[in-house]
């Protein structure tokens, strides 16, 4: 399959003399030239096996607790290793964690999830720190703004986490830690462009207010405004788009070395998709096809320790997100609020450490669709959806001895609708050596859905969406068991093996029905069960000097059981593994990483037995390559190759877009049933459709950027 890449037409040269460098970059490029002294740090580059253990993460317990001590498997991912592949977003730059795919779901205006052990995205929570900020609708389009330039690490796990954080951590939940303005430089600044013009730029500036207040302010600016239509299909490629994120974070010293923040993000993005000649005047016409969606996106985040001796605090969030979209000529107008508040109070009495607290979360939602009361196309509804989610919870760590740990805990929560929610669980380890530890996880999650707020097929208007009855909330039970081992030398960790086995059965399992009727996408329960199951491996290795590599990969079974019959879920592969090779060359002041992933086949969504596109896509592996050079102390120019086999998912399949030509379906013809005739002008019976998408339409092309940090 990859044989018939052909990348020979594509040298570097070519490449970096098409890179769109803005005056600004370059203009800061030859300005703090005047200021390199001296090598870079390389702590700022690399980041070791042993200090990834001894991190202290919060996201498996709520509580901070070293990597290695925690009950919990929590997987750590550092600025260092977003470097090794810079991405013009964080949902791309999600890419390369072992088990974790973000997945474009549209090829008009991409909008996409991050999905886990290839559960859908929706069974995903994403959190900022530990604050349930992106809801299901910002994940859609929201994600992709957050400023790496604030990121500290990203906590990762896989595995329901409904006990501690409720609905949507049914799969999984992702964790991103912002920076401690207290330990973070004055200021740094990363931009960078590519060949296809895409233009990014993180800045991060920390000060002081007074002795006890710092202040960490994030800026991401991203643009790109050049049209490409590389397979031909009349279309845009990828979609076009300007996005702002505005972060800031106020960190204020307490007695006893406590410390509260309060965090404020703004997002604004403008994006759209469609044939090559659109413009916003076509905008909501038959015109000429095009999806914009215009989003504006403001979130408060913050905790409070309380001035007491007991361990509480008070975490709190807010989020406000409106969103104003045209797909074709339908208009998708939503609006949804979010309040979250949480007491936890931790206190530890000999052999216990018991967590105890609080939640209470409240959505508000509305659109133009009659789902809220809306007749209306261009108007809010008079029926919001309101949802008031009170809970309880409480986790009970036992210690026994030095080797075992024991962790116990039990969540409540109260739906107006669909009542009590109980979600137990338990972990277990076991240290059998100082260089290695046995853990085993189980418990339940529960997610109660909003259709019209996490499935972008919902609201492109390419399908109609039909509810078969009343959605009841999912319900999962969860087992895992993970074996980690590190081999040390002189305090230096070699080599780090850590090995998963899951296993997740469902009941009440929400499935989008592609397959029934090409113009529909039916939602209903399942009338059966699905199971997600399968092996995780990951590997860090440190055996010769200067080199370092990193390898993943998970083998899984995603299955769903109508009682009849059994098949793979749509858009979940069998297999994927990841890879980083880390090279310094010290002498000349280079590093060299190259990294990649490979992905097994996965069943795609056809439009009816006529269809002559591929029912599964191929095996394909996206690879990079990328050069940093770090002569001096504060600034480091890098550059390089993404997608360097140069896949792209048209060559593989008749078309991607179902009847490009007609995507307003003014040429399809239908009997008295609403079935797709097969006429002379459609001859496979199709509707149009974007949906049949697996992997980026993005092909080879090379990226240029450079890096200043003053502390």
């Amino acid at each position: 399959m990859l044989g018939k890449t052909n990348i020979y037409n594509f040298g570097l040269i070519t490449m970096f003399n098409k890179i769109n460098i803005t005056g600004l970059m370059l203009s800061l490029t030859i300005s703090l030239m005047s200021f390199a002294q001296e090598p870079v740090d390389s702590s700022l580059i690399k980041d070791s096996s042993k200090r990834a253990l001894d991190d202290i993460v919060i996201t498996g317990t709520l509580k901070e607790v070293k990597r290695m001590e925690s009950p919990v498997p929590v997987e750590v991912y550092r600025e260092a290793f977003l470097r090794k592949n810079p991405s013009f977003h964080l949902f791309e730059g999600l890419m390369h964690i072992n088990g974790v795919r973000p997945q474009s779901n549209c090829n008009i205006c991409n909008a996409g999830d991050i999905r886990i052990n290839g559960l859908p995205g929706p069974y995903t929570m994403v959190l900022i720190d530990g604050m349930p900020i992106m809801s299901s609708l910002s994940s859609v389009y929201g994600l992709s703004g957050i400023p790496v330039s604030m990121i500290e690490r990203i906590e990762v796990v896989k595995g329901p986490a409904s006990t501690l954080y409720g609905s949507e951590a049914i799969g999984g939940l992702i964790n991103i830690i912002t920076k401690n303005a207290g330990a973070t430089p004055k200021l740094s600044l990363d931009a960078m462009s590519s060949t296809w013009g895409e233009v990014n730029t993180d800045l991060g500036i920390t000060g002081k207010v007074g002795k006890k207040v710092r202040l960490l302010t994030g800026i991401n600016f991203s643009n790109y405004a050049h049209p490409r239509d590389n397979n031909g299909d009349g279309f845009t490629d990828l979609s076009l788009q300007q996005r702002l994120s505005v972060f800031q974070k106020w960190s204020f010293q307490q007695k006893n070395n406590n410390t509260s923040n309060i965090a404020v993000r703004y997002l604004y993005e403008d994006r759209w998709g469609g044939e090559m000649k659109w413009n916003k005047s076509y905008r909501g016409t038959d015109q000429l096809y095009g999806e914009s969606i215009i989003t504006n996106r403001l979130e408060l985040i913050g905790n409070y320790v309380l001035p007491v001796r007991e361990k509480l605090m008070l975490s709190y969030s807010l989020n406000h997100h409106h969103q104003n979209s045209v797909y074709g000529l339908t208009k998708y107008i939503g609006k949804q609020q979010i309040g979250f508040a949480q007491f936890t109070w931790n206190k530890k009495i000999e052999k216990h450490d018991l967590l105890i607290g609080s939640a209470f979360r409240y959505t508000y939602y509305v659109d133009n669709t009659p789902a809220t009361g809306s007749t209306n196309p261009l108007a809010l509804g008079n029926a919001p959806q309101q949802i008031s989610l009170p809970g309880i919870f409480i986790q009970d760590e036992i210690s026994f001895g030095k080797k075992h740990k024991l962790l116990l805990g039990m969540r409540y929560d109260r739906h107006h609708i669909h009542g009590g929610i109980y979600t137990p669980r338990f972990a277990y380890k076991y240290s059998i050596s100082k260089n290695q530890i046995l853990r085993l996880n189980g418990g339940t999650g529960f997610r109660v859905v909003n259709i019209f707020t996490e499935d972008h097929a919902a609201l492109s208007g390419a399908r109609i969406v039909e509810m078969n009855g009343q959605l009841n909330p999912e319900r999962s039970q969860n087992i895992n068991i993970n074996y980690l081992m590190r081999i040390m030398k002189e305090e230096k960790a070699l080599a780090t093996i850590d090995l998963t086995a899951f296993y997740t059965y469902f009941n009440n399992r929400i499935i989008g029905d592609y397959d029934k009727d090409p113009n529909k996408i039916i939602y209903e329960n399942l009338n059966g069960f699905a199971v997600s199951k399968g092996i995780s491996l990951n590997a860090d290795l440190s055996l010769i000097k200067n080199l370092k590599l990193s390898i993943g990969g998970t083998m899984m079974d995603v299955t769903i059981n109508d009682g009849n019959t059994k098949e793979q879920q749509i858009l979940t592969e069998k297999f994927s593994g990841t890879w980083t090779v880390s090279y310094r060359i010290p002498s000349i002041h280079i590093d060299i990483d190259y990294t990649g992933n490979v992905f097994s086949p996965m069943r795609l969504p056809l439009l009816g037995a006529l269809d002559p596109r591929e029912p599964f896509s191929p095996w394909y592996s996206l690879q990079n390559i990328q050069v940093v050079f770090h002569r001096w102390y504060r600034m480091e120019i890098y550059g390089g190759v993404k997608n360097i086999l140069n896949f792209q998912p048209h060559r593989f399949t008749p078309f991607l877009i179902a009847r490009p030509q007609d995507p307003f379906d003014k040429g399809v013809k239908y009997d008295a049933e609403g079935r797709i005739l097969s006429t002379p002008d459609n001859p496979f019976a199709l509707s149009f459709d974007p949906t049949y998408m697996y992997a980026p339409n993005q092909g080879i092309r090379g990226f240029l950027g450079m890096r200043y940090t003053l502390k």
